[in-house]
């Protein structure tokens, strides 16, 4: 394969893991594009968090070629052709969906500063600074420590063994491939870009979709991929938003409105698809319960945590409660998936509700049982805002494997937000 050439060249030159600004989740653009109209001076600090402390990433990855890759994506801006296709594409059915200001903004950003540093086995990185230009670092930094990992394994295998290697995982996500082909109506999007094995690879995969799925194969989060291969950008918002808006507030009561503000944001900014709500950032149950009622005219939810079928039929009970037809509404699944589950869920709620999937992490980094002793298992990584003018953020989840923040203010939080026991579920990726 060329990939298995290209990595036994292994050039950084050539191969750059991010090599461009818009090598990118979308939603983080069109989240960037509402924070700089609405929240544009506050100050947020952002920091990765290895959720898989077994892999000992400071062992495993050089900090000088980290440093390198980290300075390489500042060195990066938009492109004359990158500037154009934002400016004139057409996303979800609407023209110039990026505003002019935020484009000459966005024309002329360099990424801030990084704060890099070895604790033990682990990198604590950090980025401070003004929230539309920091947040952009979520996405480029995941990919970087990622592929670094693996190439970390990589560079201990010969020509050969790099070129079986590859051909044994396209085997595995071709037969993948195959299996969901078999189930017409089925509507599946790239959501890999974050801790994807390499850039190239994704690509890869993408194509592969693009071949074997056709028409069920909906777009790409990548903007860059989208772009080059003339796909769908795919994408909407994600827990950063009300997370933010939740550390400004000023007291229980401002707290307890804020995820509800980022969507009346969000409202009068966008429409149609593109109004997808994300339930789970503070329990799915209580924020269904005292949504407002606009929000049930929106086109669906997304389940990015908890067990996926139940909060489906929460959703399910919440349109019906509100006069909604569920089967006119979308719902989008996107948490560690693979196809076995991708198939699971498509059976259990097609014809109930409109079905699709964000498949992620186990479509564009599954190199599982591939190498020795696992070494390129995907894992665990994140890198989540984790204070807003100074103030920590609270993540609670519909699984509380995945809860974020000091103890006093989680306890705070599920107060406020009226969240009980949570079933814990294993965090896959």
């Amino acid at each position: 394969m060329e990939i298995a050439t290209r990595v036994w060249n292994h050039r950084w030159k050539i191969d750059p893991i991010v090599r461009s600004l818009i090598d990118t989740d979308f939603y983080k653009l069109l989240m960037c594009q509402s924070v700089f109209h609405n929240r544009r001076d506050t100050q947020v600090t952002f920091s990765l968090i290895n959720r898989s402390s077994n892999v000992p990433l400071a062992k495993l990855i050089d900090e000088g070629e980290l440093r390198e890759q980290l300075d390489h994506i500042r060195s990066l801006s938009l492109s004359r052709g990158e500037s154009t296709w934002l400016r004139g594409n057409t996303f979800y059915g609407k023209r110039q969906m990026f505003r002019s200001d935020f484009m000459e903004w966005f024309e002329s950003l360099r990424l801030p500063p990084y704060f890099l540093e070895r604790v033990g086995d682990q990198y604590e990185l950090t980025f401070e600074g003004s929230w539309p230009e920091v947040m952009l670092w979520e996405i480029p930094a995941l990919a970087v420590l990622m592929e670094l990992r693996g190439r970390a394994v990589l560079n201990h295998m010969g020509k050969f063994e790099l070129q079986v290697l590859y051909a044994r995982a396209a085997t595995k996500l071709w037969e993948k491939i195959e299996r969901l082909r078999q189930q017409p109506g089925l509507k599946i999007a790239d959501f890999g870009t974050r801790r994807r094995h390499s850039f190239l690879w994704q690509d890869w995969c993408v194509q592969a979709m693009v071949e074997g799925l056709g028409d069920g194969f909906t777009g790409t989060s990548n903007c860059l991929i989208a772009k080059n291969r003339d796909l769908e950008a795919i994408g909407t918002n994600a827990h950063e938003l009300p997370m933010v808006y939740a550390a400004l507030a000023e007291d229980d009561a401002a707290l307890a409105r804020a995820p509800y503000d980022v969507l009346a944001d969000w409202h009068r900014e966008h429409d149609g698809n593109l109004r997808m709500i994300l339930p789970d950032t503070y329990g799915t149950e209580g924020f269904l319960r005292n949504a407002p009622d606009w929000l049930a005219g929106w086109t669906g939810i997304r389940i990015d945590s908890g067990d996926p079928e139940t909060g489906a039929e929460i959703a399910i009970r919440w349109w019906q409660e509100r006069g909604e037809d569920p089967r006119e509404k979308l719902v989008i699944f996107s948490d560690g998936l693979d196809e076995e589950k991708i198939l699971e869920l498509y059976h259990k709620f097609a014809g109930r509700v409109r079905v699709s999937f964000g498949w992620g992490t186990l479509l564009t980094n599954d190199f599982r049982g591939l190498t020795p002793d696992d070494r390129l298992a995907p894992f665990s990584l994140v890198c989540k805002a984790i204070s807003a003018n100074g103030r920590p953020t609270v993540k609670l989840s519909d699984n509380p494997n995945k809860a974020m923040g000091p103890a006093d203010e989680i306890a705070r939080y599920k107060r406020v937000f009226e969240v009980g026991e949570q079933e814990r579920h294993e965090v896959v990726v």
